[in-house]
């Protein structure tokens, strides 16, 4: 489904995760947008017009209308365009609650204690978040046994809600571990995740908008130091 020339537009940044959960949903749903890169460290005048209270992106317009936070914008996209492409939540009001739950989790528990390795101090600390990242990578190793059903992804047979959530930050795990030596999806503690991951990166929707991993590492150095 094309959309109409400036009917969707984009704010975002190519590094971030949060922006590319939007253009994932976009590229499934198989609407045509305009992608509107923010500079790092900066606010345009249309973000903090567009988004008064948050003040970050990713923002979708739409017909000039804003939605914003990255989920938000995800489960938008599945409704707004509901007649292309395939659903990305399930229609089962059970299912449903589940695949926002686990969505969740990862943006409350799972991000944060991926992060704090990179942030860590000292090793003690680094130690600490990497357990944690291990931990939850063990749940959702579980929660992917019973969303699947035993299929591909997160949503069955096609990348569904929990994916974009969690496939979203692969790129920079995949920098996380070259920074710091560490291996976060293992084949050996999550054996479904470890395919999993290759098989979301291989999308068609996906690895368009993918940044490449000497990239991410090249502006992870540039701007974190790292």
């Amino acid at each position: 489904m094309a959309a109409e020339a400036g009917e969707v537009r984009l704010i975002g940044a190519w590094p971030s995760p949060f922006v590319l959960r939007p253009r994932v949903a976009l590229n499934l749903k198989g609407v045509e947008y305009e992608f509107l890169q923010e500079k790092f460290g900066e606010k345009s005048e249309l973000l903090l017009r567009s988004n008064p209270v948050y003040k970050k992106i990713p923002v979708l317009l739409h017909h000039d209308k804003s939605v914003c936070e990255s989920m938000i914008i995800v489960e938008y996209v599945d409704g707004a365009w509901a007649n292309s492409g395939h659903a990305i939540l399930p229609a089962d009001p059970y299912e449903r609650a589940l695949h926002r739950f686990w969505a969740f989790y990862i943006d409350d528990k799972w991000f944060p204690s991926m992060f704090g390795i990179a942030k860590a101090e000292t090793e003690e600390a680094k130690a600490e978040s990497a357990e944690q990242a291990w931990a939850g990578l063990k749940l959702l190793e579980e929660a992917f046994e019973k969303l699947s059903k035993g299929k591909a992804f997160f949503g069955g047979d096609i990348i569904g809600y929990v994916d974009i959530a969690l496939g979203a930050y692969l790129g920079w795990a995949k920098v996380i571990e070259q920074m710091t030596g560490l291996k976060l999806l293992d084949e050996e503690k999550t054996p479904l995740l470890a395919i999993w991951a290759e098989r979301f990166c291989a999308h068609e929707a996906v690895k368009e908008v993918t940044p490449e991993t000497e990239k991410l590492m090249e502006f992870a150095k540039m701007h974190f130091g790292k």
